[in-house]
């Protein structure tokens, strides 16, 4: 068994003699062998030293292909397996589980993938298509007789998750980890739980108060025995790794934490001076209006600030969907390109409510795409129109302009409706919709090396296999720390989060893939090269002094990437399963077919 500290085998092993290769080919339906001629490359790879079973089957992930491999291990003494067929990340583990109930290690297992590789990309060509699968069989076939017996990496961990951020994701993710049997410290670095929602005044679809849901949740979460609150913690620092995470925050003690999920919000967008004339008496954003929209007085007209207002007009998109060399860059030179995706139902929901209370108010919305997504949200922009709000839709590349006269505002805007005329609107007050931005989390984000996406919100490892889980083992997104959300769509992240950090925690051991840095230390001189190119902190580390210096590997954190193996002079590192004479062998056989 190994742990944090140990390596396991390099994965590195010699052919030997009693390597027997058992080759599986997909049809996937007709989606490889409509193209590929899998009967022929069954029968081509049986040839191939070492192999001594090659079989085609319609369906290799099914159970009945599956026994396929089953019967062959015990049958012919198969002792490793390449299957030809659709992506592993769709039946690399189905295929393991078919070894392991084989008898056999299933690390002994190569996926080579000639579906998304081949048949769909060269459904002209079938003859090139069978020798490129035959080509990427071979090189499988090559990799496998290299590879030893690995055994899963296994950290123990601690049955409790820090949840960071106390706004409506880090209170929905609190308490469905506590509910699914963990313990749950929470850190709010703010004086108050609620993070946001207290300021959004109705959220939509419900129609509820932002701060009474607030509250109500508030005192979910402080009934709930197994969650810890901590307010004023803002995270320093983060150490350690999955099943075993140290979280310093506030004035309080570490807290020790088996998994992360990181709720840290956003801000919203702060328009520039100046821009749709923020900054200047006739404009406000759209969260400050909303959130002083509900105190002010129903009657014929809008009052604001003393000042009555006959005509009030929306913008949409600032600071979103920004275009480079249209709109000034932020502070890393890059434009907000990205939809905020809120923002459309947060204007058309608060337009009604003023046409609602203030019947006697114009309302004007200038937008470049209304997307009001969501069950129920295109009745709010229906309900919007019909009441009276004037739509007015502008182009990219010709946002509206405000000049202020006496007192009011011309708001003037070249109308795509009408066939690009240039209406010129008389108002009193115009609100900027602003989008989100992502959350200054350094950090955080510094000592745990989290990725960021081109938007500058957190990224997660895949959006459709593992939409809330970072590639940092152990650390999970919930809410807007992630990209823009409603507050229902946060919710269903939190709860998503929490599930996956209840699934890893609660067996109380965590079972890694062995597939990461292996070190001949024969060979290591200390150079430290490899730390400068490794992006995952803590997971290379170098000891001792003088000639006896040396790098050591921190199983638990390392990913695998290779990154250290491609700048060792020495050839010391190399990638357990991923070993360069298996690359090496595997370039051979391509070049050779």
């Amino acid at each position: 068994m190994n742990g944090p500290g140990t390596a396991p085998d390099s994965g590195l092993g010699e052919e030997t003699e009693d390597v027997r290769v058992g080759v599986y080919v997909c049809h996937c339906g007709g989606n490889i062998s409509d193209v590929v001629d899998v009967k022929e490359l069954a029968a081509l790879s049986a040839e191939y030293p070492h192999v001594v079973v090659a079989k085609d089957y319609p369906f290799m992930c099914s159970d009945p292909g599956q026994a396929l491999i089953v019967e062959d291990i015990k049958a012919h003494g198969v002792n490793r397996v390449v299957v030809a067929s659709c992506a592993p990340a769709l039946h690399e583990q189905t295929f393991r589980r078919a070894l392991q109930r084989g008898g056999l290690n299933p690390y002994l297992y190569e996926h080579v993938n000639i579906r998304e590789q081949v048949s769909w990309v060269h459904k002209a060509d079938h003859a090139a298509a069978t020798r490129k699968s035959l080509a990427l069989v071979r090189a499988g076939i090559e990799k496998v007789v290299r590879q030893d017996p690995l055994e899963a990496l296994r950290v123990s961990a601690e049955r409790r998750v820090a949840v960071i951020g106390g706004g409506v994701a880090g209170m929905k993710a609190a308490l469905a980890a506590a509910g699914a049997g963990l313990a749950v410290t929470l850190f709010e670095k703010g004086p108050a739980l609620g993070g946001r929602l207290p300021e959004l005044g109705r959220v939509f679809p419900t129609e509820d108060e932002g701060a009474a849901l607030s509250r109500r949740m508030e005192e979910e979460v402080r009934s709930q025995p197994a969650i810890e609150v901590r307010l004023g913690a803002e995270v320093r620092r983060v150490d350690g790794f999955v099943g075993r995470f140290s979280v310093e925050a506030g004035d309080g003690p570490p807290v020790k934490a088996g998994a992360l999920i990181v709720a840290t919000g956003y801000d919203p967008y702060a328009p520039a001076p100046g821009e749709f004339g923020a900054g200047g008496p006739l404009t406000v954003t759209l969260p400050e209006f909303r959130a002083a929209l509900e105190g002010l007085t129903e009657g014929p007209l809008l009052t604001w600030k003393g000042r009555p207002i006959r005509d009030l007009a929306f913008i949409h998109c600032v600071g979103s969907r920004q275009v480079e060399g249209i709109h000034a860059p932020q502070a890393d030179g890059k434009v907000n390109d990205y939809c905020s995706r809120v923002c459309c139902t947060a204007t058309l929901q608060t337009a009604e409510r003023v046409l609602d209370r203030h019947p006697g108010t114009r309302v004007y919305d200038c937008y470049r795409d209304i997307r009001t997504y969501g069950r129920g949200h295109e009745a709010i922009y229906e309900r919007a129109a019909r009441k009276g709000t004037l739509f007015f839709r502008y182009r990219e590349d010709a946002p509206p302009t405000l000049v202020e006269e006496g007192g009011r505002a011309r708001l003037r805007v070249k109308d795509v409706l009408t066939w690009d005329t240039e209406v010129d609107l008389p108002v009193d007050l115009v609100v900027l919709a602003t989008g989100m931005v992502p959350r200054d989390i350094g950090a955080l984000a510094d000592s745990q090396k989290l990725p960021r996406g081109a938007d500058r919100f957190l990224q997660e490892a895949h959006p459709k296999l593992r939409p809330v889980e970072l590639a940092n083992n152990g650390i999970f997104l919930a809410g807007t720390a992630q990209a823009p959300m409603t507050v229902d769509e946060a919710c269903a992240a939190a709860g998503a989060a929490a599930s996956k950090a209840a699934q890893l925690l609660l067996p109380g051991e965590i079972q890694l893939d062995p597939f990461i840095v292996a070190l001949k230390p024969e060979r290591c001189d200390g150079c430290g090269a490899c730390l400068d190119a490794c992006s995952y902190t803590g997971s290379l580390t170098l000891s001792g002094e003088g000639p006896g210096r040396r790098v050591e590997v921190n199983p638990a954190l390392c990913k695998g990437c290779g990154a250290c193996v491609a700048v060792c002079p020495t050839r010391a590192l190399d990638i357990a399963g991923w070993g360069l004479d298996q690359f090496e062998a595997m370039a051979d056989a391509i070049a050779a077919v």
